[in-house]
């Protein structure tokens, strides 16, 4: 077995212990129409406000059950892809955006990036977040779908220490450490899943 042949498994087997859904793809496109087809077939975030079980005028009744439409959030996606990703959104009905982040506080259905690397004895995905558009849009979305060069893949954290450090040479660097869906279990040892982050972890793994 090649040495990227055995990476390739052993972060997919340990990000689906993360409860990550690992799926290889052929091309970029691929991953395109991947995300477009999962955002399609969810249920679109509803903001969820207080007083909502209150009785309400229908005004602010009819605002509780407001729904924003769905979104996929892709702000550090260069421009072609970026067009290429909005243009199958379009077709289903579906907002893309590459910012404004702030006035979707509420939630976004996807948040897409492009890992900038991977490490294999745990899972992990490394994606340089210096973009607050791009903190965002990890952060608050119901689902992340991002897209790994296998490439870029290495065994352990000490084999990714140059690719951090290049990342943050300028001193204000800020490289996220995503390891599956978001979960905690804070309150009582009971497991919860997306409370500070993401329901699901959907990772893309492209040859390259």
């Amino acid at each position: 077995m090649s040495d990227s042949k055995r990476l390739v498994d052993l972060f997919s087997e340990k990000a689906k212990l993360v409860s990550a859904i690992v799926t290889p793809v052929k091309s970029l496109d691929e991953a395109l129409a991947y995300t477009v087809d999962v955002c399609d077939k969810k249920e679109a975030c509803q903001l969820l406000m207080a007083g909502c079980e209150s009785d309400l005028s229908s005004p602010a009744g009819a605002l509780c059950e407001t729904k924003p439409g769905k979104i996929v959030m892709a702000p550090a996606l260069a421009a072609e892809p970026f067009a290429a990703l909005k243009a199958l959104c379009e077709a289903r009905g579906i907002q893309c955006l590459a910012e404004g982040m702030r006035k979707h506080l509420g939630g976004i259905d996807i948040g897409f990036t492009i890992a900038d690397a991977g490490i294999a004895e745990t899972g992990t995905l490394l994606v340089n977040s210096k973009s607050e558009e791009l903190r965002l849009a990890t952060m608050l979305c119901e689902v992340h779908v991002c897209v790994l060069k296998t490439s870029t893949l290495r065994q352990t954290s000490f084999e990714a220490e140059s690719t951090v450090r290049a990342m943050s040479t300028d001193g204000t660097g800020y490289v996220a450490f995503i390891t599956g869906a978001s979960r905690t279990a804070d309150i009582e040892r009971v497991l919860a899943i997306g409370v500070h982050g993401p329901l699901e972890l959907h990772i893309l793994l492209l040859e390259d």
